[in-house]
């Protein structure tokens, strides 16, 4: 559960320190040549990711909860157009084969769901928008011991660096 929201801060984070860094050469190369190409730069890249997760479900083992290690790997797809002087990112990961046991009772689990990214902005001024939606569950055995993750995250930037909309909503629910 927190390592999904890490993950989702830690890679806005990153994006956001290279996107400002990059800014300042970006605009050099504006005003030495005036404007960039119109061309869309496009790429689209399919990946299948190892993922090994150590979570504990608080619902399992009747409620006193365990640790469950789970094991499989991750479709992650990104496409990135590049137009001129703007971006745009599209990030969409689905667990594959995904399974893990409970260290105390041996219950199985199985992981699903999808997380979704996307982000843009302006090379020139610094506008920036990201929407992040996760939808991880963790389904076991029987009932009660199911553990559902859900997050929403919408984060945009104007053309002056402020942070106009800052909207983190975060849930884990057993069921």
């Amino acid at each position: 559960m927190k390592k999904n929201f890490t993950l989702g801060i830690l890679t806005l984070s990153v994006f956001i320190l290279i996107f400002i860094s990059c800014k300042k050469e970006i605009n050099t190369a504006l005003n030495s040549s005036n404007k960039l190409s119109a061309k869309a730069e496009v790429s689209t890249s399919n990946e299948k990711i190892a993922a090994d997760l150590l979570v504990f479900i608080p619902c399992a083992n009747g409620g006193a909860g365990e640790y469950v290690e789970l094991s499989g790997f991750l479709h992650a797809t990104t496409h990135v157009t590049v137009t001129g002087n703007n971006f745009h990112v599209k990030y969409h990961t689905q667990p594959q084969g995904i399974s893990g046991v409970g260290q105390t009772t041996g219950d199985k689990y199985q992981a699903t769901g999808v997380t979704q990214e996307q982000y843009g902005g302006s090379f020139v001024n610094g506008q920036y928008e990201d929407t992040y939606v996760n939808n991880f569950r963790i389904i076991g055995q029987g009932p009660g011991n199911n553990y559902l993750i859900h997050e929403n995250l919408h984060v945009t930037i104007n053309a002056n660096g402020t942070v106009t909309t800052l909207i983190d909503n975060f849930t884990a629910d057993c069921k």
